[in-house]
């Protein structure tokens, strides 16, 4: 797995911001919220953040894995400059992880934002890229994930891993225009069995820090680029949207027989749609991921094309309580000769796979309490996974949250299933400036 941080030294921006002339407010004890204003009044610059732990346990015992599942301390730093012709945008997480027992810094953000016409917007450097309409699930959004971090427990802002990419946004009157475009492949963060164990077709059981998979990188400037565009307007109270992605599988859906993971070549041709239904919000996406290196489906270490499919239905049940519930299909293509391609005794993997999702969130105590339970569950792969949350904001600056991550699946080689002894429960307090 790549460097966290790739355009700027994390510490460069902490030292920029903590050896400034004039620390009287931060040395009087004033903390970070005099640190915030002292930096506005004297530069000039908007300043926020937060500092957070966190804490995560297994629930049972993982011969593969650390008994803990998270423990970390982390400082967020969230810098921008207006500098009248366009926008400076800066934000860096510090931290302590004792499971890996080093430091790290990510550097989140790193962009400039500007208008070099009317009609038109420009985002040039690291930036987090999201669109599509699902709910915890992507069928057109081919930006990076981070599925460690949504696993054990972090934030969910985690989810989404940074780009380093060049976006130019379009305003016509007659539609919205969005062009992507990545010089260096960014993939998501997968389950390598450094921290999470995970099911390896070579070994044929699961694994963990026994056995981390490796990726063979394409980390070639130019040459490994990914393309993204979407194309949208409303019409009649919906929004509809036409994609195109070409670039590369996000996770490593193929092998080399080093055995090495790689990333295949993919494009991904889709479309969305979201309007008022029923008193709620009905939204429909699908999407084909052509599997360029495979494109016949008898490579059998290179994942087939697909076709997915999501519908999704959201509702106000009451003062305070929502819910939603989504489906979603893959359908594999060139099923027969993915069978005739397999390995004596490997696992076969449907050629339809189904999977429900259910949101329920519930708000008290002016909205300062909020109950929270996601949950998934694929009649396919008999497996699931639920994610209940609880949050409370103590304060406009503390919050303190715990919340699980909870697997189950009758099969180890299923993609929840594969988890169910990474079961865990997590806890963290935070303190925004």
């Amino acid at each position: 797995m790549r460097a966290q941080s790739k355009i700027l030294p994390g510490w460069i921006i902490l030292l920029a911001i903590l050896l400034f002339p004039g620390q009287r407010s931060w040395a009087a004890g004033g903390g970070f919220s005099d640190l915030r204003a002292g930096v506005a009044e004297r530069y000039d610059i908007d300043l926020y953040g937060f500092v957070e732990v966190r804490n995560g346990w297994r629930l049972q015992h993982d011969p593969y894995e650390k008994e803990a599942s998270l423990a970390e301390a982390r400082l967020q730093l969230d810098l921008s400059k207006d500098l009248g012709w366009g926008v400076l945008k800066l934000k860096n997480d510090f931290g302590a992880d004792l499971i890996t027992e080093e430091g790290f810094s990510e550097l989140r953000e790193a962009n400039l934002l500007f208008s070099p016409h009317p009609i038109m917007d420009a985002k040039i450097g690291r930036q987090v890229i999201t669109w599509g309409t699902g709910d915890l699930l992507f069928i057109n959004d081919l930006f990076p994930k981070d599925w460690v971090s949504f696993f054990i427990g972090r934030d969910d802002e985690y989810l989404k891993a940074p780009s380093d990419a060049v976006k130019l946004s379009f305003f016509p009157e007659a539609f919205n225009l969005d062009l992507v475009y990545t010089p260096e492949f960014d993939p998501s963060r997968y389950i390598d069995g450094s921290r999470l164990s995970y099911w390896n077709g070579v070994l044929g059981r699961t694994a963990g820090r026994d056995f981390i998979f490796a990726d063979h990188e394409r980390n070639s400037w130019f040459r490994d680029s990914e393309y993204a565009l979407r194309l949208s307007r409303n019409l009649g109270g919906a929004e509809l949207a036409l994609y195109g992605y070409h670039g590369f599988w996000k996770t490593p859906e193929g092998m080399d027989p080093e055995p090495r993971l790689i990333y295949p070549r993919l494009s991904v041709y889709g479309l969305s749609a979201r309007a008022p239904f029923l008193g709620g919000i009905a939204n429909l996406e699908a999407g084909y991921y052509d599997s360029l290196d495979d494109q016949h489906g008898n490579q059998p270490l290179v994942r087939n094309s697909e076709i997915r499919f999501l519908s999704g239905f959201e509702h106000e049940l009451g003062r305070d309580f929502t819910g939603s519930i989504q489906y979603y299909l893959e359908y594999m293509q060139d099923y027969p000769q993915y069978q005739s391609s397999l390995s004596p005794g490997t696992p076969e993997a449907d050629e339809y796979r189904h999977l429900f999702t259910l949101r329920l969130t519930r708000l008290f105590f002016n909205q300062n309490l909020t109950l929270s339970l996601f949950g998934y569950y694929s009649p396919s792969d008999q497996d699931a996974y639920l994610r209940p949350k609880v949050s409370y904001k103590a304060s406009d600056r503390l919050t303190l949250e715990t919340g699980g991550n909870i697997f189950a699946g009758s099969d180890d080689h299923t993609f929840f299933g594969q988890f169910d002894r990474n079961t865990n429960l997590y806890a963290g307090v935070r303190y925004s400036f």
